[in-house]
């Protein structure tokens, strides 16, 4: 069975995995872009993917980062939009979830 400790851990290490993943895609946006009208449009296009990313890893941050705060404050697998308690198997699965299945399909 795991433990709100063990989860606790997973939610930490994804959190350092996203920050040194959003840092490298800061690195590689801020690189100088080619001159090249094709080169740059290939640039451009894969810019708009590591974007995308970036701004995913900025949610997933978020969601992570109030997980654990519900952890610290006693509310960690309770549904925030109901208070039933979210089942270890959703939180298996999503440790970062606020919310039971029947909730977060309404979502």
């Amino acid at each position: 069975m795991t433990t709100i400790k063990d989860r606790k851990t997973v939610l930490l290490k994804r959190l350092s995995e996203l920050d040194s993943r959003l840092h490298s895609i800061e690195a590689e946006l801020d690189e100088p872009t080619t001159k090249d009208w094709e080169d740059a449009a290939i640039e451009r296009e894969g810019e708009e993917v590591l974007e995308h990313l970036g701004t995913a890893g900025q949610n997933e941050i978020k969601r992570i980062r109030s997980a654990l705060k519900r952890i610290r404050e006693g509310d960690y697998g309770i549904c925030v939009e109901c208070g039933d308690a979210i089942s270890s198997e959703r939180l298996d699965i999503l440790p970062d979830t606020p919310f039971c299945k029947t909730c977060a399909a309404s979502h």
